[in-house]
């Protein structure tokens, strides 16, 4: 840990009760915003199904239209 980082630790700790809200929401300011997850995740439907389909994870619910382990044929 950096000595700022540590330096700010100890500010943060010394903080009285009614400013932490205030020094919070400024320090979540301050942060990038978090990107919603991609679904399906990039690794998901590398798979090729005995068809040849490559695209699983995206038609997962015609790929199992009849039920898990259901044979397509």
């Amino acid at each position: 840990m950096s000595a700022e980082r540590g330096e700010l630790h100890e500010l943060v700790d010394a903080l009285p009760d009614d400013q932490v809200v205030r020094v919070l929401a400024d320090v979540r300011r301050r942060l990038p915003r978090p990107t919603e997850p991609v679904w399906p995740p990039a690794f998901f439907g590398m798979g090729v199904d005995k068809e040849g389909r490559t695209d699983l994870s995206v038609s997962v619910d015609e790929v199992l239209a009849g039920g898990f382990g259901v044979s397509r044929s």
